[in-house]
C-alpha cells in the first residue's frame, strides 16, 4: 500500500468561484451544511435500518475497513470508488456537487484541500453529528486541519507528521553525523556530494507541500483566513528562514534534481545515491516496497530544527473523511466515518500500514513498540509517534490551496531550475494567489 503525500496538481479544471458554489442535495431535518442535529440515536437507528453508502477514496487501507464495517452492520452496503487520487478525485468531486447527481455520501479529502469543499458548503458541517465532542481525540495538528471557521468539517484518518529518514550506511561510509539543525544537514549534503560527486543529501525538483511544510516548522504564517477574508504573506519570518537556508542549498547545487515518486527516485533511495528524506509518517510502506534494494539500511530520526534545541515540527499529508452536503444518507454516513476515524477502522488501518491521528493509538505500547525490519529492527513508530505531538500550531492553508499549488511549479519552481531566486518565484506565487483568491470572489491581500 502507498500512502503518498499532498501532491496534488490542479489547474483550470479546478478554477471554480467558491463562494458561489453553494450546496445542493438533501435537507433533510439535521442533515444541512449549517450542522443541523444528528444524534447518536439517530446514528444507531440509521445502523438498524441499513441502506447503501458510495465512498469516495483512494486509500486502499479502507477496503479492508469497508468490508468489517458490512460483516458488522450486514444491512449496510458499501459502493467503495476509487475516483482517481488529487486532481482527478477532486475535479471529479466538485463536478457531483456541481451536477446535483453521483455525489458520494462518504469521500476522502486531504487536509490541505478541506476548507475549500468547506468554506463552499460542498460538505456537513459535523459539529451538530457529535464531532465535537471528539476533542482530544486526535493529534493537534490533524485536529486542526479538519476545521474551517470554528466548525469541523471532516474527522481525521490519518497524519503526515515529519521527521528525517536517513540511509545509515551512506552516512557511516562516509562519516556523517545525523542532523539535529539544518545548518547542520546544510553541512551533512556538502559533506557527502564532495565525497561522492552522484550522492546528494535529498532530491527536490520543486513541491508546495514540501516548502510549505518547511515554512510551517519554521514557525511561518503566510496564509492567514478568516472566511472569505485571506492574507498571502511570504515576507514573514518563518518563511525567511526556510528561503536563507534552501538557497543555499540551491546555489551550491547539493539538491538532487530527480523528481519524486518516479522510478528514478526510488532507484535513488534504494542505491544511496538518495541519502535522506524529510517527509511525513507514512514514508516507511513506501520505502518498503519501493527502495527494497536498501532492506536494513535506513534509520528514522527527528526533523532537523531551525534553531539548536528546539522540538517543532510539521504535517506532510494526510487526510479526512468528509460528508459532502447533497449525500442522501448524513446518519449512516457518519456512523461510517466514525467506525474509520475513531473506532475499529483506526487499528485495522494501522495494522495495513496507515499512520494514524489518533492519540490513544499513538500512544499504545504496541505501536511504539513495533519493530521495523526494513529500519534495522528500529521502533520507528516511537520516533514518529514524538513527532506528531511536536507539530506547530497555528498554520492555516488557502481556501484554494488546491490551485495555489497547482501553480508553484510556474512560479517558485523556477528557482529549482536556476531561474532566478526563491524570493522572486514566492514573490511571483504570492502575486499569482492573491490575482486568482480575488478573481473567486475572496478579499485578497
Amino acid at each position: 500500500m502507498k500512502i503518498t503525500r499532498r501532491r496534488a496538481i490542479l489547474g483550470a479544471a479546478m478554477s471554480i468561484t467558491l463562494l458561489a458554489s453553494g450546496c445542493s442535495g438533501s435537507d433533510d431535518a439535521g442533515d444541512t451544511a449549517a450542522g443541523g442535529a444528528v444524534s447518536e440515536a439517530d446514528v444507531t437507528a440509521a445502523l438498524e435500518a441499513g441502506g447503501n453508502l458510495t465512498v469516495w477514496a483512494w486509500d486502499t487501507t479502507i477496503t479492508k475497513v469497508a468490508a468489517d464495517f458490512q460483516t458488522k452492520y450486514p444491512k449496510v452496503k458499501i459502493n467503495l470508488v476509487n475516483a482517481g487520487q488529487g486532481k482527478d478525485h477532486y475535479i471529479a468531486m466538485q463536478n457531483a456537487i456541481a451536477a446535483g447527481t453521483g455525489v458520494p455520501d462518504v469521500a476522502q479529502v486531504e487536509y490541505y484541500a478541506l476548507s475549500q469543499f468547506a468554506l463552499a458548503k460542498s460538505v456537513a458541517e459535523l459539529d451538530g453529528f457529535g464531532a465535537a465532542g471528539l476533542d482530544g481525540k486526535f493529534t493537534p495538528g490533524t485536529w486542526n486541519a479538519v476545521h474551517s471557521g470554528g466548525k469541523v468539517f471532516g474527522l481525521p484518518i490519518d497524519s503526515g507528521p515529519m521527521a528525517l529518514f536517513y540511509n545509515k550506511e551512506v552516512f557511516d561510509k562516509h562519516q556523517i553525523a545525523v542532523p539535529t539543525t539544518w545548518e547542520e544537514y546544510a553541512a551533512a549534503a556538502e559533506k557527502l556530494h564532495k565525497a561522492d560527486p552522484k550522492a546528494y543529501i535529498t532530491s527536490d525538483s520543486g513541491e508546495a507541500g514540501f516548502a510549505t511544510s518547511l515554512i510551517w516548522q519554521a514557525g511561518g504564517k503566510p496564509y492567514t483566513v478568516d472566511g472569505t477574508n485571506v492574507t498571502v504573506n511570504f515576507q514573514d519570518p518563518g518563511t525567511q528562514k526556510f528561503v536563507t537556508q534552501w538557497q543555499k542549498l540551491l546555489d551550491a547545487k547539493l539538491l538532487s534534481p530527480v523528481v519524486s515518486w518516479t522510478d528514478e527516485w526510488y532507484k535513488g533511495l534504494g542505491d544511496g545515491t538518495i541519502a535522506t528524506l524529510v517527509t511525513g509518517a507514512w514514508m516507511p510502506s513506501n520505502l518498503e516496497s519501493g527502495a527494497k534494494a536498501a532492506n536494513g539500511k535506513w534509520r528514522v530520526a527527528p526533523m532537523p530544527q531551525w534553531e539548536a534545541g528546539a522540538k517543532a515540527t510539521a504535517e506532510s499529508g494526510g487526510s479526512s473523511l468528509a460528508i459532502p452536503t447533497a449525500g442522501a444518507n448524513k446518519a449512516l454516513a457518519y456512523a461510517f466515518l466514525k467506525y474509520t476515524a475513531v473506532d475499529e477502522g483506526v487499528k485495522t488501518r494501522v495494522d495495513a500500514g496507515a499512520f494514524p491521528a489518533t492519540t490513544a493509538e499513538l500512544s499504545a505500547p504496541e505501536f511504539q513498540s513495533k519493530e521495523f525490519p526494513y529500519f534495522g529492527g528500529q521502533k520507528v513508530n516511537e520516533v514518529l509517534a514524538e513527532s506528531a505531538g511536536q507539530v506547530v500550531t497555528g498554520w492555516n492553508y488557502l481556501p484554494f490551496q488546491v490551485y495555489a499549488n497547482s501553480i508553484f511549479s510556474d512560479t517558485v519552481g523556477k528557482a529549482y531550475i536556476g531561474q532566478g531566486t526563491l524570493t522572486d518565484g514566492l514573490k511571483a506565487w504570492q502575486d499569482a494567489s492573491v490575482k486568482y483568491g480575488t478573481e473567486q470572489g475572496f478579499t485578497v491581500k
